[in-house]
C-alpha cells in the first residue's frame, strides 16, 4: 500500500497563509536540522529532509503552490512520495544552500571578509573599592596592544617590495569549491586559505614584523570609571583593541570591573544597606545616634520604644544611577538593640525596678519569686 503524503504545509510547521519569507525560514531550519551531512547514517532524517525539501520546491514556487492550494497532491500527478524523485527543476536554492552549507562545512555568502573588518575587542579586569563603584574614579592600566610595524608601516613586506597579487585567489581574498549534494553539484565560495583574505601574497616579509605587518608594544590606558557601576560590569573604551584587517578599524577594549567588599555597607542595584547598634536605653527612651554612610556620619533622632531589627530610611544616600549621577538610591540601616551582658548588682537592682514599674514581674537574685509587701507596707 503506498504512504500517504503529508500536507505540505503540515511538514514545514506554516500557516496555509504563510507568506514567502515564513517558509524560507521554516524550510532553513528543517534543513539544517536532518541533512544528511548532519545526520550521517540516518535513514528517518535523510527521509524527512527530502519531504521538506519536495514541501519547499511547491510552496516556494507561486504557480506551483496555486496549483496546490487548488488540488492537493493530485495536482503532481506521478511525482514519487517524500524523497522519491520530486522534480526540482527550476527551484532557485541558492540563498538556502549557500547559507546552509556555510554553516556546515564553514564558509559561505555570510562569511566573506575579504572586505575591510573590524579588529578583535580585547579584554581587561581592574579592582576598585566599594566607595570608587559609589563615586567613580581614573584607574590607569597597562596592556600590550598591537600597533603598525613602522619599518614596513603595516604592508608586512620588506623596505623596498611591495606585497603581490595572491596566485590563489587572484586578489579577491576568496575561493570557490564544488560540493557534492542531494540536488547535484553546489558551489560555495570560502576565504582564500592562503592569504587569509586579504588578496596579497607577501614575497619578502618585513624582518622586523616578520611579515604581520604589526609590532606590539607596552602602553598605558587611563580608564574611567563611571559613578554607580556595579560588579562585573564593563567599562568599553573605543578603538583600544586589535588592529582591524584590509583597512578596518581597531577593536574595543572591554575593561570588567571588580569590586571589593565593604567592612559595613553591603549593595544591592543602587541601595546600601547596613545595620547599626543602640543601647537599651536609647531603644527605650530614644535619642540622637551617629549612623555611618559613604557620604560620612549622619545624625538620627531615634524614637522611643524601637524595637531591635527597626529598619530605617536615609533617602538619597545611596548609590548614583549609571544613566543620572544626580539620582541615588537609598541607604537602609538595620537599628539593633544591644543586649548588656555584663552588669554590677547596683545595674541588675535598678533594671529590676524598672521592670517591676513597667508592670512585668522578674525573678530575685536566686531565682526566687519577689516579696509581696503587705497591705499597710
Amino acid at each position: 500500500m503506498a504512504e500517504t503524503k503529508r500536507d505540505y504545509y503540515e511538514v514545514l510547521g506554516v500557516p496555509k497563509n504563510a507568506d514567502d519569507a515564513a517558509i524560507k525560514k521554516a524550510y532553513r531550519q528543517l534543513a539544517k536540522k536532518y541533512h544528511p551531512d548532519m545526520n550521517p547514517g540516518d535513514a528517518e532524517a535523510e527521509k524527512k529532509f527530502k519531504e521538506a525539501s519536495e514541501a519547499y520546491a511547491v510552496l516556494s514556487d507561486a504557480d506551483k503552490r496555486r496549483q496546490y492550494d487548488q488540488f492537493g497532491h493530485a495536482a503532481f500527478d506521478g511525482a514519487a512520495g517524500p524523497g522519491g524523485g520530486f522534480d526540482f527543476s527550476g527551484m532557485d536554492m541558492g540563498d538556502i544552500f549557500g547559507d546552509l552549507f556555510g554553516d556546515l562545512f564553514g564558509g559561505g555568502r555570510s562569511r566573506r571578509n575579504d572586505g575591510p573588518m573590524k579588529g578583535a575587542n580585547l579584554r581587561a579586569r581592574i579592582r576598585i573599592t566599594f566607595e570608587e563603584a559609589v563615586f567613580g574614579c581614573e584607574k590607569e592600566i597597562e596592556l600590550t596592544l598591537k600597533d603598525d610595524c613602522p619599518t614596513c608601516h603595516g604592508s608586512g613586506a620588506k623596505p623596498g617590495t611591495n606585497p603581490e597579487t595572491c596566485p590563489k585567489c587572484g586578489g579577491k581574498g576568496r575561493v570557490m569549491y564544488t560540493q557534492q549534494s542531494l540536488f547535484g553539484t553546489v558551489q560555495n565560495v570560502q576565504t582564500c586559505p592562503d592569504c587569509h583574505g586579504t588578496g596579497k601574497f607577501i614575497r619578502e616579509k618585513c624582518p622586523e614584523c616578520r611579515g604581520t605587518g604589526y609590532v606590539s608594544a607596552k602602553k598605558k590606558i587611563l580608564v574611567t570609571v563611571p559613578a554607580g557601576i556595579d560588579q562585573g560590569q564593563s567599562i568599553r573604551i573605543r578603538e583600544k583593541g586589535e588592529p582591524g584587517t584590509n583597512g578596518g578599524p581597531r577593536g574595543d577594549l572591554l575593561v570588567e570591573v571588580t569590586i571589593s567588599s565593604h567592612p559595613i555597607f553591603q549593595r544591592q542595584d543602587v541601595n546600601i544597606y547596613s545595620t547599626a547598634p543602640i543601647s537599651f536605653a536609647q531603644a527605650v527612651l530614644g535619642g540622637t545616634i551617629r549612623i555611618n554612610t559613604v557620604d560620612g556620619q549622619v545624625d538620627y533622632e531615634v524614637k522611643p520604644g524601637t524595637q531591635t531589627d527597626t529598619r530605617i530610611r536615609l533617602k538619597g544616600k545611596g548609590v548614583p544611577s549609571l544613566r543620572n549621577k544626580n539620582v541615588r538610591g537609598d541607604h537602609y540601616v538595620t537599628l539593633v538593640v544591644q543586649v548588656p551582658t555584663a552588669l554590677s548588682g547596683e545595674a541588675k537592682e535598678a533594671l529590676r525596678n524598672f521592670d517591676s514599674l513597667s508592670g512585668n514581674t522578674l525573678l530575685g537574685p536566686n531565682g526566687e519569686a519577689p516579696k509581696k509587701k503587705g497591705f499597710f507596707k
